[in-house]
């Protein structure tokens, strides 16, 4: 999620979050709607939503986003008593296929009411379209309210375009977590690596044991198909040359392909190009690009492949009985950097932005902005939120709840996910597509070098 020569982006430096206790408030309460009858629901106490009024039958918001499966489940789990107590069905559609199919139904003249944008350069390019009105808008008072209450100035840059709130952050996650299987890291006595060469180091000693293949990976995503190779890309510029240059090349400031980030593409490439490294449980390099990145990293459980490289929110998709812990079935440690104990991590996040401003639909942006929600969501399992307002202790796993940690720690150097600031075009698009094309086989410089090219004027 990365954007540069963007009308969004803001200093990003570090991201310090302090929690605060809660404090039950969402905002101003949204306008008006409906009278409504009864909404009683079904925790059987509606205190918490009854700022947001109550609906006659037949309030209904149309809700897309990217957040399929399990998590979908999770999601629309979130905001069920808020239906009941409120009166509103909030309908929910996800797909693989949002970045491609979210343009399409905006030019063809039928947004969803509330878009979950993964990428703030997304929302970016659809909020300032040169010489024609914004689809998108502006957030309505409650949202920008909760949003100035619960969310960092640095957060609030994500949905800000051209000094304009259209919307505010949702969920968060961490990015640069490398999985593993606790047990069969004791078993073969392999340590948890503390810089980049000793994680190299620790790849040969287990290609060699063969005890394991070192890696498994998968790009597969649908029309997203690409974006897991730009986080391992990321996480590198980060680590090997520092939030300077990382700023840079995000915002285009840089070139795309300056040496710089074609040595780090190289490194990733010293990884998962290798044939003696990848793919563990799926077959060679080849199967990384069909690989799905939802069953990646599963190959672990099975004891197949022994890292996989993946966001905090991956703890959502290990299946039902997997217990994540630093001595259960999974755990993660960062991915390290050049120098030990090095705080540096890259990040990402969604904001939700309205193509509508009924009453009903500002009640549930409004409700999504909240400390309510976010605890409610971390609460339920498999997320974490850059939320002011979230405890900590309602993180349901302790990778969680470091996760949560990390995102609140003043010393931790924060960057977003730069594919999701950039350019829809870049970030979304021709970046991805480069990843696919790289782990195909085509050559870093070549690859970086097209991207570089189509970068929007």
């Amino acid at each position: 999620m990365k954007r540069s020569q963007r009308r969004l982006l803001m200093p990003l430096g570090i991201v310090g979050i302090t929690a605060l206790a809660l404090t039950g408030c969402v905002g101003d309460e949204p306008t008006g709607g409906g009278s409504g009858g009864d909404a009683g629901g079904g925790s059987g106490d509606c205190s918490d939503y009854e700022t947001y009024g109550t609906f006659d039958s037949g309030a209904e918001v149309n809700v897309y986003g990217t957040i399929v499966d399990t998590e979908q489940e999770q999601l629309e789990e979130s905001w069920a008593d808020f239906e009941d107590c409120t009166g509103i069905d909030v309908v929910y559609e996800g797909s693989t296929e949002f970045e491609a199919q979210i343009n399409v139904r905006v030019q063809g003249g039928n947004p969803p009411d509330l878009a979950i944008f993964p990428q703030p350069g997304l929302l970016a390019s659809i909020a300032a379209q040169d010489g024609v009105a914004s689809p998108l808008l502006p957030a309505p008072d409650s949202v920008a309210e909760n949003a100035q209450e619960f969310w960092s100035e640095d957060w609030q840059a994500y949905g800000t375009v051209d000094g304009t709130l259209y919307g505010a952050p949702l969920m968060a996650s961490v990015k640069g977590f490398v999985w593993y299987s606790p047990s069969m890291f004791e078993e073969n006595g392999w340590e948890i690596p503390t810089t980049l060469d000793e994680m190299d180091a620790l790849t040969a000693t287990i290609a060699e044991s063969g005890a394991a293949t070192p890696w498994c990976a998968g790009f597969a995503s649908g029309e997203a198909t690409g974006w897991p190779g730009t986080d391992w890309l990321e996480d590198y510029i980060l680590r090997l040359h520092g939030p300077d240059v990382y700023d840079q090349w995000v915002a285009h400031e840089i070139p795309f392909d300056d040496p710089r980030i074609v040595e780090a593409l190289d490194r990733v490439g010293d990884i998962l190009k290798n044939p003696d490294y990848v793919n563990g449980g799926f077959g060679g390099v080849d199967t990384i690009v069909s690989t799905d990145f939802g069953e990646a990293g599963l190959p672990i459980l099975d004891g197949e492949c022994a890292m996989h490289h993946q966001a905090s929110f991956y703890s959502a998709q290990w299946p039902e009985g997997t217990e994540v812990a630093e001595d259960g079935d999974v755990w993660a440690f960062l991915t390290p950097g050049v120098e030990a104990d090095a705080n540096a991590v890259t990040g990402g996040g969604e904001i939700v932005g309205a193509f509508s401003d009924s009453d009903e639909t500002v009640a549930v942006q409004t409700f999504l902005s909240s400390d309510t929600w976010a605890n409610i969501r971390v609460s339920i399992g498999g997320v974490t939120s850059a939320n002011t307002g979230l405890d900590p202790a309602n993180a349901q796993s302790p990778l969680l709840q470091q996760a949560v940690e990390i995102l609140q720690d003043p010393n931790t150097t924060f960057r977003f996910d730069g594919s999701d600031l950039m350019p829809g075009a870049v970030g979304a698009g021709s970046f991805w597509t480069g990843m696919v094309d790289w782990i195909g086989g085509t050559d870093s410089q070549t690859v970086l070098a097209t991207v570089e090219a189509s970068w929007p004027s």
